[in-house]
């Protein structure tokens, strides 16, 4: 399977699940406000007072900042590399990286960091193109699992690189905000591949370096 191919299967597009909506398919910006105002009715409150008239196009707008990363592509992210390396061949790695999206179960948000690393061979990347990378997934309905193995596998075939470590560490207004309600409760995801996955101090190496503050 190809990357687009495993991109596609973990969101669940071009499947057979009825959910590659065609831009033509989309609902309008009008539908979309109108299915606000819908939920505000629904909540008990009334969609035609002052203080709601204009929260249907806030909603919105506010979608589509939340969810913009449906429309990113990280093949394009990826694409540039630089082979003046001087010769570099060890780990290159991001520490710290903002990450907010929402959960695909509940659409509660889930705000955390995440760690990235990957072991060149014989090119890398823009710095800022891995923050991008998982920015386009995070602004995505996700569960975090998921988007930990998509953030790999992208730098893993993109990228050609020897090894792949990504972590990252988040809490969950799902679990915060209803249901069982527990507060300061993190997650934590991780994926290693490649020689990250093979050579355990490499890998304990990468555990290190994320647990610094």
């Amino acid at each position: 399977m190809d990357a687009l191919t495993r991109e596609r299967t973990l969101i669940g597009l071009g499947s057979d699940t009825g959910l590659d909506l065609e831009p033509a398919q989309r609902p309008t910006r009008d539908e979309a406000m109108a299915a606000v105002r819908t939920l505000l009715a629904w909540a008990g409150d009334n969609p035609d007072r002052e203080g709601l008239l204009d929260t249907p196009q806030r909603v919105v707008d506010a979608y589509g900042e939340w969810f913009a990363g449906y429309g990113g592509d990280p093949a394009v992210e990826l694409s540039r590399t630089f082979e003046d390396v001087q010769g570099y061949d060890d780990m290159v790695m991001l520490r710290g990286i903002d990450v907010q999206s929402h959960c695909e179960h509940h659409m509660a948000p889930f705000l955390g960091k995440a760690w990235v690393a990957y072991m060149p061979t014989g090119k890398v990347v823009g710095l800022s193109k891995l923050a991008r990378l998982v920015e386009i997934f995070a602004k995505r309905l996700q569960t975090q699992e998921t988007m930990t193995m998509q953030i790999a596998d992208s730098i893993e075939d993109h990228l050609s690189a020897a090894g792949v470590a990504v972590l990252i560490d988040a809490e969950h207004q799902c679990m915060s905000t209803r249901g069982v309600r527990h507060h300061d409760v993190s997650t934590i995801t991780t994926q290693f591949r490649g020689v990250f996955k093979t050579d355990k101090i490499l890998q304990q190496r990468f555990m290190d370096l994320a647990a610094r503050r």
